[in-house]
């Protein structure tokens, strides 16, 4: 991962975050953007993979 797709997904990730309500079943759809992009910033799961997490199944 580039530095520039880094800095694009901490951006992301910060624009999502503050865009939480605080409640649970509104921001859903977000904190699954959040949790998905912290995956991807983490090396977590490969980028191109079709399952979001192996482990979970989300």
């Amino acid at each position: 991962m580039t530095t520039e797709q880094q800095t694009a997904i901490e951006q992301e990730i910060a624009q999502l975050k503050s865009t939480l309500t605080g409640n649970m079943f509104q921001d859903m759809d977000a904190r699954d953007r959040i949790h998905n992009l912290e995956m991807q910033l983490k090396g977590i799961k490969p980028v191109d993979s079709h399952f979001d997490c192996v482990g979970c199944g989300s």
